[in-house]
C-alpha cells in the first residue's frame, strides 16, 4: 500500500484508485468492493499484453 503510482494511466482510465493510507478509508473502500463496487474503466491504451514484441521491434530496428 502507497500513497502515490508509477501509473498513472490506470487511475485515469478507472481501472484503480488511489485510497488515502487511513485504516478507516481503506477499510470503507474494501467494504466498498465487497459489496461489488468493483471499478468499472478501461483497459488503457498498448496494455495488450504485447509489450515486450514492441519492445524487440524496436530493438532490431537500432541494432
Amino acid at each position: 500500500m502507497r500513497e502515490n503510482t508509477e501509473r498513472p494511466a490506470t487511475i485515469t482510465s478507472g481501472t484503480n484508485e488511489l485510497v488515502k493510507l487511513e485504516p478507516a478509508a481503506v477499510a470503507g473502500r474494501v467494504r466498498a468492493l465487497l459489496d461489488g463496487g468493483r471499478p468499472s474503466g478501461t483497459v488503457p491504451p498498448l496494455w495488450d499484453g504485447h509489450a515486450a514484441e514492441r519492445v524487440v521491434e524496436v530493438l532490431e530496428e537500432v541494432v
